[in-house]
């Protein structure tokens, strides 16, 4: 009889846990856009940004690499875009679809009709059983959940623009730009400037790059990219400056000439104190990363990222 009791009492447990679970799941799928825009704009975590969804795990740019990376607690995911000849979206990062899919030749080439008939590769260059995304498939996956970086998209912005509006992520959305003057970039977004986050991209030590620097001094940004390749550069030592106006400083830990070394490959051969903790002890509060969950773990363990 007591056998009985016990087993009863651990099926009523089990059923209110996994009720619990469910609910926290819930609140996950559901969560308002409001948040996620809150702790980007206001929040005090350094923010994880997985480059081209969690690759590592599942073929870059495809809806799993980004499920997974919003499973791991990313903040943001970045993907890539590029159109197809019938002027449709589609997540590829290369201009060829040699490296990735069981296609060759330029995806521009390309209907999105012919491109959906292709399989994805993984990293090893095999066929799987996964499809090329279109933009509007890959924002339905992230809508409520995580915030989005499209790279290379700023030169499709009028073919964008339509689909954020159809799947109500216009405020998920954060759109870059390269060396693009702050003029010229209010004038290709028009009326919806302020209703995307627009983020400059700028490369320390290149032609012109001073003037970008300024004009980010000037105007409020929420964030702003930089890359460099030496850490003697006034400008990254002044990141904490950038920080204390409300506009978060963004660096990728990719590979050494986006960061002056002290990328990813450093952060799991020898130790995350000499990539990410040194891009933290500069006023970096925003890291893209070809390894997602190793520098989560370290930011939770510094409690950076709660």
């Amino acid at each position: 009889m007591n056998k009985i009791l016990l087993v009863l009492s651990l099926a009523i447990s089990c059923f209110a846990c996994c009720t619990e679970c469910k609910k926290n799941d819930d609140k996950v799928k559901n969560k308002d856009t409001s948040v996620l825009l809150d702790e980007y704009v206001n929040g005090s975590n350094v923010l994880v940004i997985a480059h081209r969804g969690d690759w590592r795990n599942a073929c870059e740019n495809s809806i799993l690499a980004i499920e997974n990376a919003i499973k791991m607690g990313v903040d943001i995911v970045e993907i890539d875009l590029k159109r197809t000849s019938d002027k449709q979206l589609i997540l590829m990062h290369d201009h060829t679809l040699d490296r990735t899919t069981t296609g060759s030749g330029k995806v521009k080439d390309h209907t999105l009709k012919e491109i959906q008939e292709l399989f994805l590769k993984d990293g090893a260059g095999h066929r799987t059983e996964f499809k090329i995304p279109t933009l509007k498939e890959a924002l339905l996956s992230t809508k409520g959940k995580i915030l989005v970086n499209l790279d290379q998209s700023y030169k499709y912005f009028e073919e964008v623009l339509p689909i954020l509006k159809e799947t109500g992520t216009m405020n998920q959305v954060i759109m870059k730009g390269y060396n693009v003057p702050i003029e010229e970039v209010k004038s290709k977004l028009g009326v919806f400037y302020d209703s995307i986050q627009y983020m400059p991209i700028i490369k320390l030590g290149a032609k012109g790059y001073k003037e970008r620097v300024l004009e980010v001094k000037k105007n409020h940004f929420e964030a702003v990219e930089f890359t460099f390749t030496s850490d003697t550069i006034p400008t990254v030592h002044e990141f904490f400056d950038f920080q204390e106006k409300g506009t978060r400083v963004w660096v990728n830990s990719l590979w050494s000439h986006h960061n002056s070394g002290h990328h990813d490959d450093r952060a799991y051969t020898e130790n995350p104190d000499v990539a990410y903790g040194w891009l933290v002890s500069k006023g970096i509060n925003m890291i893209q990363t070809d390894r997602p969950q190793l520098l989560l773990e370290y930011l939770r363990s510094k409690g950076l990222h709660q």
